[in-house]
Order: C-alpha cells, then structure tokens, then sequence
C-alpha cells in the first residue's frame, strides 16, 4: 500500500477555531467482484454513476455537516487510487487505515475505532448511496440505525423493534423475524460506547458467517442498556452489481437537469454529460450518464454509464456498462466493458 497501514492527510486548509465534534467511518474496502471486470482497475467506491463515482455522492452531503471533525476511511485493495481521488476534491480532515484481511464489517470498523474519541461518531457504508437528511437523521436520537423494508430479509441484517425501540438484530438470518434491513447507516452520540462494545466483541473470538459482524457488537450494545432507534429511510440505491448500478443511476439522474446539445442529436432526458464531451449524429437517453472528454458519434444509447474518455461509434448501446477509456466501434445491444477494452469491427472480404 502506497501511504502505509495508516495515515492522516489535511486537504486544504482548517478553519480556524472551528468546533468540530463528530468523527465519520467510511468503510471502502470491499474487493467489488460482482462489478468485474470494472474493479479490476478502479476500487468499486470510485465507479461512475449520474456524473460522479459512488463515493462521491456519499461524501458531498456529509461534506456539507459543519460538525466534522475527521473522516476515517478503512481502503483496501488500490486504496492509493481512494486517497487521491479523495485528496483532489475535499477539503476536510482525512484518515486513511489499511484493511488486508476482508473479515467482516465489525473487523473493518475495529481498525478504525483507535481514531475515535468521546465525540459523536457516524458510520456511513461505502458501497451504498442513502439520500437522506442527516441532520434529521441525527435529531432522532442518542443512538440511530437507518432501517428500510426489503423484499428478500435473508440478504440483509436484521432488526425487531418495540416501542420505537431496536430490541434485537440479527444478520442475515435464514428465518427473519422482520423484514427490517440495516441499510448501512448508524449514528452515536457518545462513539467510546461503540468503540469499547466492539472490541469486547473481537475479543471473544465470535463470528457469524464466518465474519466478525457489526450487529453482534450493536446486539452487545443493547444487551448493556443503550437505546438504540430506528430511522426509516426511503431513497437507498444499492451500487453492488451491474444491475443495481444503472438502477441507481436512473433514480439519481431524474434529480438532475439534462443539458442541450446542438446539432444533429438527439438527447431524450434524464440524461448527464460530462466535460467536454463531443457528439455527433446520436440519439442519447433516456437513463444515460456520459463521462468527461468521450467521443460519441452515430450511436443510439439508452439506459446505459458510460466513463471518462471512451471513443463510441457506430454502436447501439442498452443496459450497459463502459469504462474508462473504452474505444468501441460497431453493434452492441447489450455489454459491460472494463477500463481500456477495444472492440472495434472490420469487414473480412478480401480487396479485389
């Protein structure tokens, strides 16, 4: 790892005399395999989706709470790219921990917790977009777990609640008592409570699954007397397979307002463009995001991401995933191309 198991960065300069209190986890290190062959090349936080890579839409909202302190990122495999990405476009006080061993939420989150103090703490999943008022979402308590009814309750951790009240949680249970999910988002005001009920989880050795989860440290949490409450949260858009991902960029680009393009083109909104883009003879949207500096020319694209700086012509694109730099010439109803692929077609006949 290039910057070493930890290290704490400063971008930008603080404010000065500023009162800052909270601390915010981001866990970003998962290895992303059902989005290959993207994560190939990019760790799955800095993926595109409507515009920005996931991380991004994650941060911007925090980045606007004018209570914190430090944001903690446990990076894992090409973390480098996560610490300079991160460097470039904030300004707050950044801490980046090396996890190598992918063992678990809790484990991931316990090798952050020597970052944490009696302030506030809050714990954002880095694979996840939550659109949500987190200064309501706050309000709502001492401790507060964001919970959302799923269809399919065995995927997810798991919470029983009475009078308002987390009285249970379990993770991924094969019989749900609930179809109450943890969507990844949780709040405490006082973070040495859940930095001392964590590392005695760790230390009894306990795992389910085979991981070291979270939940059973939260579990132990309400064990001990913490009131724990739940917070329903609506606009949650999962970013964990190719499918969830252009789900989540047609959710967000309905947010956003399609630009115009002269000439022979056709924009059917909602659709993003990127920097300095150049079109030419193509039909674009609806549902499409298009990175800076791509080339796109006699194209018809529909429901599609596509990255920074790819070279499409003469192709029919739906449902698609296209990487960074990806140059492709020729039909293609249907594909997910990773970062630098070149697809380009030709005719066999021999010259006269």
């Amino acid at each position: 790892m290039l910057y070493g198991p930890t290290v704490t960065c400063y971008f930008g300069r603080p404010t000065q005399g500023a009162h800052t209190t909270m601390k915010v986890i981001l866990p970003v290190a998962g290895s992303g395999t059902r989005l290959r062959p993207h994560t190939f090349s990019l760790p799955k936080p800095l993926l595109p989706v409507a515009g920005k890579p996931i991380l991004g839409h994650i941060l911007d909202p925090l980045s606007r709470l004018d209570n914190i302190d430090e944001v903690i990122f446990v990076i894992g495999a090409m973390g480098d790219k996560i610490v300079e990405w991160v460097n470039n476009t904030y300004s707050f006080r950044a801490t980046f921990v090396e996890q190598t061993d992918l063992l678990g939420l809790g484990f991931a989150l316990n090798l952050a917790m020597p970052h944490v103090d009696e302030g506030e703490l809050l714990i954002v999943l880095g694979d996840t977009i939550v659109d949500v008022d987190y200064r309501s979402f706050i309000g709502a308590g001492t401790n507060v777990l964001g919970v959302r009814q799923v269809d399919d309750p065995t995927r997810f951790g798991i919470v029983e609640v009475a009078d308002n009240r987390i009285t249970g949680m379990v993770e991924k249970p094969e019989n749900p008592p609930t179809d109450l999910a943890i969507i990844g988002l949780y709040y405490f005001q006082d973070g040495i409570a859940v930095k001392d009920a964590l590392a005695a989880h760790v230390a009894t050795g306990t795992t389910t699954r085979g991981e070291i989860q979270f939940t059973d440290a939260l579990q132990r949490m309400i064990a001990d007397g913490h009131e724990i409450v739940p917070y329903a949260v609506d606009k949650w858009y999962d970013c964990g397979k190719p499918e969830t991902m252009l789900a989540t960029n047609r959710h967000l680009l309905t947010q956003m307002e399609s630009p115009e393009v002269p000439g022979s083109n056709q924009i059917i909104p909602p659709v993003f463009l990127g920097k300095d883009v150049v079109i030419d003879r193509c039909v674009i949207g609806p549902n499409v995001s298009i990175g800076d500096r791509t080339h796109l020319s006699n194209c018809v694209i529909e429901d599609t991401i596509v990255g920074d700086e790819a070279d499409i012509r003469d192709s029919v694109l739906v449902e698609s995933l296209i990487g960074h730099r990806v140059r492709l010439q020729g039909e293609a109803r249907r594909v997910n191309l990773g970062e630098t692929t070149e697809i380009m077609s030709f005719d066999r006949r021999q010259p006269e």
